[in-house]
């Protein structure tokens, strides 16, 4: 059997991946127990769960599904290929929406939830606020409501399309979303991670503006007075989404860049 050191130099992984595999297939077990006993044997069981997960990885499998969790505003969110695994750009749209909105009393809905990162965090963020979240994946929605109650946020969860299942009287003071927004065609559907994520929740088969132009152009009927639109778009998509935004008559429209320079998140406003 293969000792806690023989494992996490068992095959060619960055060895913080090769430990987080060990230490999710031995629950309970440390850094500081890693470093302590090296030479601590593993079980069978655990020695084939670690190699099988290490196989995995090396074929390019996402770490975050491989241990079933990523870090969100600084919460855990479990994360399955039935969502997106949330990515730290998008917690610049959570920045923008307690700026804007602020904490008070406030009713906002996410469109295409996932996992229910900004759901949940913007309830746990803004407890005072009332929260939906829509997606039309029942599996993804079956994760984002796991999420919810083990955060213990206060998020009503909706099956179905974009505005489709909100009650028709429903007005909100914030829509935001993360919707799929990369072309049909682009490489990068076929790099990375994103090789593992769900195709839906990442392209719409289109331009790459299908459903950003449902959401803009649905916008400005379900805000109330002074409410704001703010989604998560391509890096290359700033312009686009900002005309989009403008015709359908909001006003203050701004692009927000990320930490690498790039357009991410863009956002406008129903004029009062």
């Amino acid at each position: 059997m293969l000792t806690i050191e023989q494992a996490l130099r068992r095959h060619p992984l960055p060895r913080l991946e090769s430990r987080m595999l060990l230490q999710h297939v031995l629950p309970g077990l440390s850094h500081a127990q890693i470093i302590a006993y090296p030479e601590r044997e593993l079980s069978a069981e655990a020695e084939a769960a670690f190699l099988g997960l290490a196989e995995r990885r090396l074929a390019g499998e996402p770490m975050a599904y491989l241990i079933g969790v990523r870090e969100f505003y600084g919460r855990d969110f479990r994360v399955s290929p039935a969502v997106l695994i949330p990515r730290p750009e998008t917690e610049h749209l959570i920045d923008a929406a307690l700026q804007r909105v602020g904490r008070a009393a406030a009713r906002a809905v996410d469109l295409g939830t996932g996992s229910g990162a900004i759901a949940a965090t913007l309830a746990l963020e803004a407890p005072a606020w009332t929260v939906e979240a829509v997606d039309l994946s029942a599996d993804a929605l079956a994760m984002a409501e796991a999420n919810a109650a083990a955060l213990g946020a206060a998020v009503a969860f909706r099956h179905g399309s974009w505005y489709a299942p909100l009650a028709d009287d429903a007005r909100y003071d914030l829509i935001a979303s993360n919707p799929p927004y990369i072309q049909h065609d682009d490489a990068h559907l076929g790099q990375g991670d994103v090789r593992f994520e769900p195709r839906m929740a990442l392209t719409d088969e289109a331009d790459g503006l299908a459903c950003l132009r449902e959401i803009a152009a649905g916008a400005p009927a379900r805000l109330k007075a002074g409410g704001w639109l703010m989604v998560e778009h391509g890096y290359d998509q700033g312009a686009a989404v900002r005309e989009l935004f403008s015709a359908a008559g909001l006003s203050r429209v701004e692009t927000i860049r990320d930490l690498a320079g790039l357009d991410r998140i863009t956002i406008a406003q129903k004029e009062a």
